[in-house]
């Protein structure tokens, strides 16, 4: 009998282990992932794929790197070159005719891509994927969140090497009609295309925190091809809430992010930092909730096309977040950067009834740099 309740003690602190870290704040907070259903530690890359993808609710635990460049072969077609023809620029692929139909003066060339990039490993409801230690690295693969599933936490993982050197080569997370997904802790570097990108169905409940978006590559598609990834986080799907806090954003140069499509965004106590184009863009139907980030060697903070932003300019104008967040809205900082403009309160009543996350100084904001990315929970 002794062995047996000590049998279930060691069962029971594995899963806790293995378990995501924490709880998710803002929207997301409820998330519970894989919960109390099995813990698997996949060994290949079939297994790995195998467990995401399945009905049942799991805990899987990544304790190696999963390589998936050259599973599916290459795949070589002309492509074009809209950025110039210098070996720092990025190429794009020819995904259903882009180079033709948006880009049709800019010069062609045969491009070979790792075909794997180009589509995620699928990830059904009810799992956690978490990484162990430093150990967890998907490289070659992105994951996709699609088609009504919910209940997702992926926590302390890395994404990297989706085709860097061509535009459409791949992207890291996508998201697309998903609900309750708590994404945490990851690191995402070298992406081909988006780190993050939401699609048009509604994504509801959504919360990325402490990630390192890593925009710094071989190639690039900002002015000058300098190193600074332009296509970084695309936050424009329909009716998407998503609350995205204590993020690293660093080395791109634009659409960090892109918000539209009537995406309620809560942006709190991020650091965006060395990016010579433009970190917010917004379009019509954003509707953004800037407080306690910090700006650091940021060109233009906001580039506005439309939508609704509070960009929390002072103390005054920030106490009108107490009738809707309950608490006044924390002052954004700026070193050698542009600011952020907007005043916009209306759409601020969309939070009311919502689990919101709390804000800190902007100052406390400036230790996301220590804190972000895998390897750190």
């Amino acid at each position: 009998m002794r062995l047996t309740t000590l049998s279930s003690a060691v069962l029971a602190l594995a899963h806790a282990v293995a378990a995501a870290t924490g709880k998710a704040e803002g929207f997301a907070a409820s998330v519970t992932g894989g919960g109390n259903g099995r813990t698997v530690y996949p060994s290949s890359n079939s297994e790995l794929v195998s467990y995401l993808g399945s009905s049942e609710a799991l805990n899987i635990v990544l304790t190696k790197t999963f390589d998936f460049t050259g599973s599916e072969g290459k795949a070589t077609e002309q492509g074009c070159m809209p950025w110039g023809t210098g070996s720092t620029c990025q190429k794009a692929i020819n995904k259903d005719n882009w180079c033709g139909n948006y880009q049709p003066n800019a010069p062609k060339t045969t491009i070979t891509y790792d075909k794997a990039g180009m589509l995620g490993i699928t990830v059904g409801s009810n799992k956690s994927l978490v990484g162990q230690g430093s150990q967890g690295v998907i490289k070659g693969k992105g994951l996709r969140m699609v088609s009504n599933v919910k209940n997702i936490i992926i926590q302390n993982i890395k994404i990297t090497e989706l085709n860097p050197e061509f535009v459409w080569g791949g992207d890291a997370l996508t998201i697309d009609g998903a609900d309750l997904v708590w994404i945490d802790h990851v690191t995402t570097s070298r992406i081909g295309r988006q780190h993050f990108v939401f699609g048009n169905n509604a994504s509801g409940r959504v919360t990325v925190s402490n990630c390192d978006i890593d925009g710094r590559s071989s190639w690039s598609a900002d002015t000058g091809c300098t190193g600074h990834h332009y296509w970084g986080l695309y936050f424009t799907g329909s009716q998407d809430t998503i609350t995205f806090k204590n993020n690293y954003v660093h080395h791109t140069s634009g659409r960090s992010p892109k918000v539209q499509g009537n995406t309620l965004l809560h942006a709190v106590n991020n650091y965006f930092y060395s990016n010579p184009g433009h970190a917010f863009e917004t379009a019509s139907g954003a509707m953004v909730l800037a407080e306690g980030n910090v700006f650091q060697n940021v060109n233009a903070a906001i580039e506005n096309g439309g939508g609704q932003v509070f960009a929390s300019p002072d103390s005054g104008t920030n106490a009108q977040c107490q009738s809707y967040l309950g608490r006044s809205c924390q002052l954004n900082a700026y070193g050698s950067s542009g600011t952020l403009s907007g005043t916009a309160t209306g759409f601020l009543a969309n939070f009311q009834g919502k689990t919101i996350a709390s804000a800190s100084t902007a100052e406390v904001a400036k230790g996301v740099v220590n804190t972000a990315g895998f390897g750190r929970v």
